[in-house]
């Protein structure tokens, strides 16, 4: 199997030391691995410690630019949004669309929430739960309902490393992301669902985007994980968006109701 493009990659721009490369550095070695599009996809604002910052956007813009330059590949600007409240709401704004190219979403640990309960209540919880390895049957239906709600409430393009510190019911979230058209990504550096909840996915219908969540230019479109499941899990071809294909932004369709 031949990906054609990688959509989760970070840079410098995920700030103090968490992204590594610059984004020409990720670009040259897309190229180099015969990619035909990358997606640059730094975490998102509420993310205190390793977020890019809004007031950076149009420096990332103009590196982008630069890069396009260079390299006969296209480059994509994303970012990978936070879930910052149990209602499902995301760390940006409508204002922020208008310098994205896509929207990835998951759960992370260091992020601002929404206030001092969500806090503790909803990321904190996540945080403690995941450590002892043990998430309540309550937790787990607050989760998928922030996941759900998400996917109702935000034009968002797929799902970053599902069921990763976050448990969420799968089969709940994948109805909806098969209602909502929005892909679930096989992460190529850890896989939060069993082989059991992956064909749970593929077999109510939900296509897959299959990334390598690349923090260092050298792990672009290392996406080995996701592949070795896709195969081991006799998925075909035709459920992974990014195999042979780009991928189909929602952003045409806004720009089809603007």
């Amino acid at each position: 199997m031949a990906l054609v493009a990688d959509y989760h990659t970070h840079t410098k721009y995920s700030r103090h030391g968490h992204g590594k490369g610059s984004i020409e550095e990720n670009v040259r070695v897309a190229f180099e691995k015969g990619l035909r599009q990358i997606g640059i996809t730094d975490h998102g604002f509420n993310q205190k410690m390793y977020g890019v910052r809004r007031k950076d956007i149009q420096k990332v813009k103009q590196d982008i630019e630069d890069a396009q330059e260079r390299y006969p590949i296209e480059v994509l600007l994303g970012v990978e949004a936070n879930i910052i409240s149990s209602r499902g709401e995301l760390d940006i704004v409508p204002e922020d669309y208008n310098n994205l190219d896509y929207v990835a979403f998951g759960f992370h640990r260091i992020v601002k929430s929404t206030s001092k309960r969500e806090q503790f209540g909803f990321v904190l919880k996540n945080v403690f739960c995941s450590l002892f390895h043990h998430t309540s049957r309550k937790q787990r239906e607050k989760n998928t309902n922030a996941y759900i709600n998400a996917m109702r409430n935000y034009d968002v393009d797929f799902i970053t490393h599902l069921n990763h510190v976050c448990k969420v019911d799968v089969e709940k979230v994948a109805r909806v992301a098969k209602e909502t058209n929005t892909y679930i990504e096989l992460n190529g550096k850890r896989l939060g669902m069993s082989d059991k909840e992956i064909l749970t996915c593929y077999n109510l219908g939900c296509k897959f985007i299959i990334n390598s969540d690349a923090h260092t230019p050298n792990r672009v479109g290392d996406c080995h994980l996701g592949l070795e499941a896709i195969l081991r899990l006799r998925i075909p071809e035709t459920a992974v968006v990014n195999y042979n294909n780009l991928l189909p932004l929602k952003k045409e369709k806004r720009k089809k109701r603007s």
